[in-house]
């Protein structure tokens, strides 16, 4: 089995969107397609956030914007915009 990756892991969710919208599955194929693509939409939702993470975070200093690496460090938490 190949690796999942987010791009993967989104065109499955599109292809059980698609077959559960035909409305030819029965009712526990329905929920099993359902049930795979709560956990897929979980998975992309957790790669979004890992994403946003790694993501510069704008700062104000100055009355500009300036950007800044993310980093762990929350003792600046406050000066980052919200």
């Amino acid at each position: 089995m190949a690796k999942k990756t987010f791009e993967s892991a989104l065109a499955k969710l599109e292809q059980i969107t698609t077959e559960l919208e035909a409305g030819e599955l029965g009712l526990e194929k329905s929920l099993k397609k359902f049930d795979e693509g709560v956990g897929l939409i979980a998975y992309c939702n957790e790669k979004l956030e890992e994403a946003r993470n790694q993501v510069e975070l704008l700062q104000k200093k100055n009355g500009t914007l300036s950007a800044e690496p993310f980093t762990e460090d929350t003792s600046t938490e406050d000066s980052f915009i919200k």
